[in-house]
């Protein structure tokens, strides 16, 4: 019997511990790997939830995906950075409106040998010796906002490597940059997952940056509550509101700062 009394106080003590938000609304948030990659979450999330009283579920996948997982009535709310394809999902009446966040940009990156002497061109130009030159590519290939990007620069480039010279991954951007270092390859990387992980990516450096191509926008977007009734359509709501307001965009701005040196994301609502 005492056995079994201690059991009882032991399964009472684990749903406890493991179960101690349990009354608390929860908000699901379909981002970006680059988001969470970077570590920005973890700068954010804590401040809302307390603010808010509230657990806040990330699921991290490529912008492609995670728009899908809204799509479907499996998110509450979004952040991503595909434009085309956040308008998109606003006019089809799946979000209630697009609103400016952050950004940054994008860096291609290679072997600092550069063979296919891509180093101080502008992007488009950088496209098109990577293709004539063949050299070793490696594509995130995961219908994410940086996969489509990347795509649109191969098309106004005037197509991608052929056949061995371009190696998809199927992964997030941080899996996707340690592919290329391994096999010294050339990748374009979002300079938030660049800055993250470059003391560990020692076979590469940034050989193209800047202009106006290369911009990075993120965005949030509440879900619909016409078309999906069960949506924590207030909490998603606070949240937008959150990573807009002074609190939130001053975390954005800071964000980086004292580890990289520079901050990993730039805010567009408060300057």
């Amino acid at each position: 019997m005492e056995i079994y009394r201690l059991c009882l106080l032991f399964l009472f003590f684990l749903a406890v511990m493991l179960v101690p938000e349990a009354g608390k609304e929860k908000l699901t948030l379909a981002s970006t790997t680059s988001t969470l990659d970077s570590g920005l979450f973890d700068a954010l999330i804590p401040v809302f939830e307390q603010k808010y009283d509230c657990q806040v579920k990330v699921i991290a996948v490529g912008t492609g995906q995670a728009i899908r997982l809204a799509r479907d009535g499996n998110a509450d709310v979004l952040l991503v950075h595909d434009r085309a394809a956040e308008d998109l999902f606003v006019a089809d009446g799946f979000g209630e409106k697009r609103l400016d966040v952050m950004h940054n940009d994008f860096v291609v990156v290679g072997p600092p040998q550069d063979p296919a002497a891509v180093k101080g061109t502008n992007a488009l130009d950088a496209f098109k010796k990577l293709a004539t030159a063949k050299a070793l590519f490696v594509s995130r290939g995961d219908d994410s906002g940086t996969h489509k990007k990347e795509l649109r620069l191969w098309t106004d480039a005037g197509g991608k490597p052929p056949g061995d010279s371009y190696l998809e991954s199927g992964s997030g951007m941080e899996a996707t940059l340690r592919i290329a270092n391994e096999k010294k390859a050339y990748c374009l990387v979002d300079r938030a997952t660049w800055l993250s992980h470059q003391k560990e990516i020692d076979a590469l450096a940034i050989l193209v940056e800047n202009g106006p191509v290369l911009f990075n926008p993120y965005s949030v977007i509440v879900v619909s509550q016409a078309k999906f009734p069960w949506v924590q359509h207030k909490l998603a709501t606070a949240f937008a509101n959150f990573i807009r307001s002074p609190e939130g965009q001053s975390i954005i701005r800071e964000f980086g700062k004292d580890k990289y040196g520079s901050p990993l994301f730039f805010p567009d609502v408060v300057k």
